[in-house]
């Protein structure tokens, strides 16, 4: 949906990339499952490897089996990465609505930003693979930063932009994602077709939780002024 504002609420607009514009979280899980299998230790549920997607791997590995060994990491990580990079993705992956939302918010002079738990290896080979690596101005991933629900990539990336807060939105599907823009006070908007569910999300007092990406625009259009204290979380979705 296009929406002609008078005035952008936002300058920058970071998304999360798996469960918010790329439909992967099962194939995620999948591999993350078979990853401990390999490694020679008992994986874990597919629910269980979901609910850590947004994490950094070594983050998520670690919570999911606390005090686990290094070499064991290590080994996991790789049986995750080859396993995963026998799939390639298209462009029919991405969720409905979402070419059509960053070229509007493009053509509208919004930045666009991503922060990902991915490793930044595997987040250029699917912007490759996908011919979308002139989309973003700027990409940080958990490999180069702080993992989430940690602010830094964030506030990387609003560094990099030289802008403050109040002056971005951050997209995600988890409370990760939440929780990272609610340190810094940045404006924060759930996607509930993600991997964690509208009641988690709303917990992190989102400006809206959405259910699909043609949504976004209202929602930009409808975003109160900073200070105020009207959420949308209740009015779409």
């Amino acid at each position: 949906m296009k929406v002609k504002m008078t005035q952008k609420p936002y300058d920058v607009l970071i998304f999360d990339w798996d469960g918010t514009l790329l439909n992967s979280a099962d194939h995620i899980a999948k591999c993350i499952c078979e990853g401990f299998d390999a490694a020679g230790l008992a994986p874990p549920t597919m629910d269980e490897a979901r609910n850590i997607i947004g994490l950094g791997m070594v983050e998520a590995i670690q919570f999911l089996r606390p005090g686990i060994e290094h070499d064991l990491i290590v080994r996991i990580r790789e049986a995750y990465a080859e396993r995963f990079f026998n799939k390639q993705p298209t462009r029919g992956d991405l969720f409905d609505g979402v070419m059509e939302m960053l070229d509007t918010a493009a053509s509208q002079g919004f930045k666009l930003a991503i922060a990902t738990g991915k490793s930044r290896p595997g987040m250029d080979v699917v912007l490759r693979q996908l011919d979308m690596t002139s989309q973003f101005h700027v990409v940080r991933c958990a490999d180069e930063t702080r993992s989430k629900p940690h602010p830094l990539m964030l506030q990387e990336i609003l560094r990099e932009l030289r802008l403050p807060p109040e002056r971005a939105l951050m997209i995600g599907d988890t409370e990760y994602d939440m929780g990272m823009a609610r340190a810094i006070d940045m404006d924060r908007l759930g996607v509930s077709y993600g991997v964690h569910g509208r009641e988690r999300l709303l917990a992190h007092d989102p400006i809206a939780c959405i259910d699909t990406m043609h949504q976004l625009h209202e929602v930009i259009e409808q975003a109160p002024q900073r200070g105020g204290d009207v959420r949308l979380g209740n009015r779409l979705g």
